[in-house]
Parts: structure tokens; sequence; C-alpha cells
């Protein structure tokens, strides 16, 4: 197995590990940690150390998502 296969998805997507979800969800790594273990941001784990990996159509769509429920906050 090459570097980095287990980072890919089945059609190749690159996954995003808990720093670059949150830097792309501007919150902090833990934030994103907790997210996942609530259910609210979908999460792979990989790895002999189960390791947490984010697909980006994943953190884009729960970023979207959460920009429609603070779009109308004044």
């Amino acid at each position: 197995m090459a570097v980095g296969d287990e980072e890919r998805g089945k059609l190749g997507e690159r996954m995003l590990t808990v720093k670059e979800a949150a830097d792309m969800l501007n919150v902090h790594p833990n934030t994103v940690r907790i997210w996942a273990n609530e259910g609210l941001l979908p999460v792979y784990r990989v790895g002999p150390r189960r390791d947490r990996r984010f697909k980006s159509k994943d953190v884009e769509a729960f970023l979207k998502k959460e920009n429609s429920h603070t779009s109308g906050v004044s």
C-alpha cells in the first residue's frame, strides 16, 4: 500500500485531517472532534490508530448547512 492510500476515499477523493477540517470551518480542532462524536459531522476512522478523517464534500455540506441556519440571524 502506498503512503497516503488510507487517506483517500473509494473514488480517490482526498480525506481531510481534523486540522484541515477545522481550518475549513474556522473552528478549533477539538470542536471538529466534538461535532464528529455527536454525529453532526460525518467521520471516518482509518488506520491502526483509528485517526479521524473527513470527506471534503461532507465538510462543505456541513458548512453550507450551518451558514443557512445563521444567515437569518441579526
